[in-house]
């Protein structure tokens, strides 16, 4: 961001964008913003200019002189009564109007009482200057910026609510079949949430494992075809292979491990072969 000879814009002496693909909106506050500063707006957003709390307009695409409320006093005239500052103090807010995505993540659990990890990938943008203004008005400002972390922390306690509703009377083994019905309830629920901030949603995507990767692997083997004790075998196999175990095949197959050759016959063990007791 960068305000030169009362220019505003969000762009930087680089030329990127300062909003960037992260940041939902940014607020600017300078001494500087008077009636006559040229205020300018890229295509991807909106730009809403407040005084002591309130919003005196919302613009759209384009570049503006600023009208506020120190006319007649302009620019130097009014900071050389204030002592080189002004009396009153502009915002000037930049809101995203690009897709930004964002991500939520957390722990469910079965109805075995099984941990589950899910992930959330979701899209979002603010289509509309009411929507803008919703934004600013429902969402404060903890700093200088609103970004995506921001937006998922307000997600996330409604996406772990409709995920669990769901998980939680579902067996472990049966969760991938109600994969639509999850992700149905998540974009209903997170819909309505996000809409009291002035925030649409767009695509969506949910994915469910299990948060114990010997788990996941079990359920991986069972997938190809194999048995519930038979997966357990092909797992112990493959643990025993990386360790460098020759038993490994044995463990997979199901069948003892013999060390040495193979019995080929009866043998006596009396005194006629040394042996003693």
């Amino acid at each position: 961001m960068a305000i030169t000879r009362q220019v505003i814009t969000s762009l930087q002496r680089d030329g990127t964008d300062a909003l960037g693909t992260r940041t939902v909106a940014m607020k600017i506050v300078d001494e500087s913003i008077v009636s006559g500063s040229l205020l300018t707006v890229e295509s991807n957003h909106f730009c809403i200019l407040k005084s002591r709390g309130a919003v005196l307009n919302v613009y759209e695409t384009g570049q503006y002189a600023l009208q506020t409320p120190d006319k007649p006093l302009i620019g130097s005239v009014v900071q050389g009564f204030f002592g080189g500052s002004s009396p009153w103090v502009y915002e000037v807010i930049y809101i995203n109007r690009s897709k930004l995505l964002v991500r939520n993540e957390g722990i469910a659990t079965s109805a075995e009482m099984a941990e589950m990890s899910y992930v959330v990938d979701y899209y979002i943008h603010i289509d509309s200057k009411e929507e803008a203004l919703d934004l600013i008005t429902h969402m404060p400002f903890a700093g200088a910026v609103i970004d995506t972390k921001e937006i998922a922390d307000y997600a996330g306690p409604a996406i772990e609510q409709a995920i669990n509703q769901i998980i939680q009377v579902t067996k472990m083994e049966h969760i991938n079949e109600r994969i639509s019905d999850v992700r149905e309830a998540v974009k209903v629920h997170l819909t309505d949430f996000l809409a009291v901030y002035g925030i649409m949603l767009n695509d969506l995507k949910v994915l469910i494992t299990p948060r114990d990767e010997r788990m996941r692997e079990l359920i991986s083997l069972q997938a190809i075809g194999l048995s519930p004790i038979e997966a357990v075998r092909y797992y112990l196999a493959l643990r025993m292979a990386d360790k460098g175990l020759v038993s490994a095949p044995n463990a997979a197959a199901g069948v003892p491990f013999q060390i040495g050759g193979q019995p080929t016959g009866f043998y006596p063990l009396g005194d006629e072969v040394g042996a003693t007791r």
